[in-house]
């Protein structure tokens, strides 16, 4: 062997060994050792030489990418010895429908590897890293990997977020829009049933933000928010429904008259309301599980008996005091006239004689 790179490193009647440093692959091939004794004893060994692939390069991105197109990216290697295996990534995920392509190189002792992947460009791919990796035995575990971000423009995506689901009169609401795309949007533009908004004073708008504040039903309507930027436009819409102001209305105690016919009365007929639902919880045990508030139609009933009560005992005391009302009458008694003195005409009157003593008034 006549080659500086190789170097002769024991020798002895029993072992030769040599070392070859600067591996190429042109030092593959059979080596021969020879012992000469006698007879003459010889060995042989092939040696074979790994090619190391070079750093893979990634090809065909443009940037930027419009969404929905085509992407091809090309990852290719050359020098490997067998040849490499590759394999994509996007995101750290392995992506299995690829192209593989092996080619011998022009010595035909090495390898040029490609392999491409085709896809569809999406908004989700937006700053993905796709990498290419490049596996072999001569890499020692150790794979080398090349990598590209994609940049994908895309229309706006558009949503609106509402501070109140249940808009009631007389409240505020605020609507946010919420746009992205790529590039960023512009400013977001507000319309109510397609035309502008009605009332700039209740209206506000502020950069995506619509805030609308004493609401009523004329604000009953659908609003739209569009966002645009150079690669196209988009919208979304939120229909706007203003209720009823929701009021609790609590239970009307009703105060009878304090007036003992009307207090009778009242103990009566709740005494007999008690005992007809006592009844009826006996018939049907169920019947009242329903019923959560006061029964209206109940107390109603009971106030106006207590008032036809009242009424009918004011119009028997009147009848009562009517018939037996006195009637005073005072009458001169015939033959009064002549008398003398006050005496002598009250024992002269007519029908004066029987008590005219029990009539007589002393004075001293």
């Amino acid at each position: 062997l006549r080659d500086n790179r190789i170097e002769l490193v024991r020798a002895s009647w029993h072992e030769l060994s040599i070392s070859v440093s600067d591996v190429s692959l042109s030092d593959e091939g059979q080596y021969t050792c020879s012992l000469f004794t006698m007879p003459v004893k010889t060995s042989k060994a092939f040696l074979t030489v790994l090619g190391v692939p070079e750093k893979p390069q990634i090809t065909g991105f443009t940037s930027p990418v419009m969404e929905g197109e085509r992407m091809q990216l090309t990852c290719k290697t050359s020098g490997s010895k067998p040849a490499a295996d590759i394999r994509w990534f996007k995101n750290d995920k392995e992506v299995k429908d690829v192209k593989y392509v092996k080619e011998e190189d022009s010595t035909r002792k090495t390898f040029t590897v490609s392999s491409t992947l085709d896809f569809l460009a999406d908004r989700s791919d937006d700053g993905a890293v796709v990498s290419c990796r490049v596996d072999h035995e001569s890499l020692n575990s150790t794979p080398q990997i090349a990598m590209q971000v994609l940049e994908i423009h895309y229309t706006p995506l558009v949503k609106i977020i509402s501070s109140n689901s249940w808009p009631e009169e007389g409240q505020s609401i605020i609507l946010t829009c919420e746009s992205k795309g790529k590039p960023v949007p512009e400013p977001v533009l507000w319309t109510k049933d397609g035309g502008e908004l009605p009332d700039p004073e209740r209206m506000v708008v502020n950069g995506r933000v619509l805030s609308i504040s004493f609401l009523n039903k004329t604000d009953n309507g659908t609003y739209r928010c569009e966002a645009k930027n150079p690669i196209g436009r988009n919208s979304t819409e939120y229909v706007l429904i203003v209720h009823d102001v929701f009021n609790t209305l609590l239970p009307t105690t009703v105060i009878p008259s304090l007036t003992t016919a009307t207090v009778t009365t009242n103990v009566a007929l709740t005494a007999s309301t008690t005992t007809s639902a006592t009844a009826t919880s006996i018939r049907d045990p169920n019947a009242l599980a329903g019923q959560t508030g006061p029964d209206h139609a109940l107390i109603g009933g009971i106030v106006a008996v207590v008032v036809f009560v009242t009424l009918c005992s004011i119009i028997l005391l009147g009848r009562y005091l009517a018939r037996h009302k006195g009637t005073y009458l005072t009458n001169e008694a015939k033959g009064a006239e002549d008398a003398p003195d006050a005496d002598t005409a009250i024992i002269n009157a007519e029908g004066s004689q029987v008590n005219a003593e029990e009539k007589k008034e002393y004075f001293i």
